[in-house]
């Protein structure tokens, strides 16, 4: 697993979207390039899950790419497909990019279980920064109080990170890519770091991207069972 960097800007905010529980994370980040200023600047190279990649509108999806917005000076980590058991490796990834980049925060977007599904739409935080930071999102989360964090956000959280994390959790829905959820943690977002992202289209516009993420998602799948099936064809 290797970090490639184009360019590495400075004292950056850090907003990571790994695939979780109701895709949260990559649904958000998919609709912050949508409508933030962006260019990209790397890419994480995984020699550990199959080798493909997806193709959208003539354009290469890579498994996970690096995206800069000059304007807010922030890196946006868009992930598609991260393997099976890549979270501490791909922990160590962001360590590695947030120390490198000098980063102020690191922003990890996820979802988490809903007791009631029907009703949603709250939001929860933990962070390990001081406490203006928990000052700041007492107005817009509450505190996770009980919960299982899985993933990269948990490696993240277990690791020794020198960079400040604020871990972001929107209600989802088991099992589905949840568009809902996703809009309410942009919101949530938005209200934290002042990016001035225009939420009236949020909730239209997430739909799409689910559907499109669904269908990424869905092909990476397939691939890996015809990989597999390549495998046992040539051992069997």
């Amino acid at each position: 697993m290797k970090l490639i960097l184009t360019k590495k800007p400075k004292n950056v905010t850090i907003i990571e979207g790994f695939p979780g529980f109701g895709l949260i994370g990559t649904i958000a980040t998919e609709f912050l390039l949508e409508h933030l200023d962006t260019e990209k600047i790397g890419l994480v190279e995984m020699e550990e899950i199959p080798a493909m990649i997806a193709i959208h509108q003539n354009k290469v999806i890579e498994p996970i790419s690096l995206h800069y917005s000059k304007k807010y000076n922030l890196v946006l980590v868009h992930a598609i497909n991260v393997g099976k058991d890549m979270a501490w490796k791909l922990a160590d990834v962001v360590r590695e990019l947030a120390e490198t980049l000098s980063a102020k925060e690191i922003l990890s977007l996820e979802g988490v279980g809903s007791p009631n599904p029907e009703e949603g739409g709250r939001i929860f935080y933990y962070s390990t920064a001081n406490g203006e930071v928990k000052k700041k999102l007492s107005n817009i989360a509450a505190p996770l109080q009980e919960g299982i964090i899985v993933g990269v956000t948990g490696a993240l959280l277990a690791r020794h990170v020198k960079t400040p994390i604020v871990a972001l959790f929107a209600e989802a829905r088991s099992g589905l890519p949840d568009s809902k959820a996703a809009a309410h943690i942009i919101e949530a977002l938005d209200a934290y770091a002042g990016l001035d992202v225009d939420i009236k289209p949020l909730l239209k516009q997430a739909e799409v991207f689910e559907k499109k993420l669904r269908g990424l998602i869905d092909k990476g799948k397939k691939a890996e069972q015809v990989e597999d099936e390549k495998h046992l064809s040539y051992v069997g």
